[in-house]
């Protein structure tokens, strides 16, 4: 097991190894007995968190906020819209003063063309370690708490059918971070991924690339697939939810239309008897209920969506512990 990440960055987990990854995951499932038993924990005392939004989140905030104070420290919320960062505070700025501020500095930013690099500039000014906490290529913790959750319901992921897949949503573009970051981590685990999409919605070819190099080393499979139904078939895992058509327009009317043609991508009660018997249903939250998914499945016997929510909590603050280097 790797035991050392102090001062890390988290900005993707392919950037990490497999024994690191795998370290996550065990302090992980770790902190998760430790908070069902009661027991205290606050290895983070008196450490700051600073979290820089450049985007409105639910889970996000508020999984950070509970891990800090549960550590025994605190996650200082920050704005954008509130901050200097209008007026003149630069990438450096942020990352050369945040960074002597504060202990580690996470970042939410999902502009397109931008959020990647606006947190890599940061983690390069700062002295601290720089978590994601989504932007336009990634979302790890995301990610993170996905795998976790597989492990949790159904085991070794290795051999497992697991269906990454568009589903329809009326709402604005969202980011490709999730499914980007689901396809690189359940590759290095080797599942048997199916990205699911139509045409148009296509993931960055550098991602594709590496999820199937991932797939090669890890001896399990990745395949795209442009039929709804096909993607459902005898899965294990069903993961389906909207993004946008980034790669193929970047207007917005145009990708309305484009997304119109998709609106029977719904994953529904008759969608999920396709999938294996004991198949289940995850998605990051929120979702557009009858839109992306039926009530019938989201609050059904497949859903674990709000297992994948805690879990954001117990894979976030093992990354935390294992950055400070607190734990042996």
């Amino acid at each position: 097991m790797q035991t050392y990440l102090h001062g890390r960055d988290m900005i993707t987990t392919q950037e990490w190894t497999k024994d690191e990854l795998d370290t996550v995951i065990d302090v992980a499932l770790d902190l998760k007995r430790r908070r069902a038993l009661g027991e205290q924990h606050a290895l983070l005392d008196n450490k700051v968190l600073a979290m820089l939004f450049f985007f409105s989140s639910t889970r996000t905030r508020a999984s950070f906020e509970a891990g800090m104070a549960q550590l025994g420290g605190h996650a200082m919320f920050l704005d954008s819209t509130t901050t200097q960062i209008g007026h003149g505070d630069t990438w450096k700025e942020i990352g050369e003063i945040l960074g002597r501020y504060d202990d580690g500095i996470a970042i939410r930013n999902v502009d397109w063309g931008i959020g990647n690099k606006y947190i890599r500039a940061v983690a390069e000014a700062s002295r601290t370690p720089v978590l994601n906490m989504q932007c336009d290529w990634y979302h790890p913790f995301q990610a993170l708490a996905d795998l976790l959750t597989v492990i949790e319901q159904k085991g070794d992921p290795r051999n497992l059918t697991f269906n990454m897949s568009y589903a329809y949503a009326a709402s604005y573009q969202k980011p490709i971070s999730v499914p980007q970051s689901v396809i690189l981590l359940m590759t290095r685990y080797g599942a048997n991924v199916r990205l699911t999409r139509p045409p148009e919605f296509k993931l960055m070819p550098e991602i594709v690339a590496q999820s199937e190099e991932n797939a090669k080393a890890s001896h399990g499979s990745f395949e795209i697939i442009e039929d709804f139904e096909e993607g459902m078939a005898g899965a294990d895992v069903v993961y389906a939810k909207a993004w946008g058509s980034m790669l193929t327009t970047s207007d917005h009317e145009e990708s309305a239309k484009i997304s119109a043609k998709y609106q029977d991508w719904i994953v529904d009660a008759r969608r999920m008897e396709m999938a294996d018997e004991d198949a289940i249903y995850m998605h990051p939250l929120p979702a557009d209920r009858n839109v992306e998914v039926a009530d019938e499945v989201i609050d059904g016997r497949w859903s674990r969506v709000f297992d994948q929510a805690e879990n954001r909590l117990h894979s976030q603050k093992a990354t935390l512990l294992k950055l400070a280097g607190l734990l042996p």
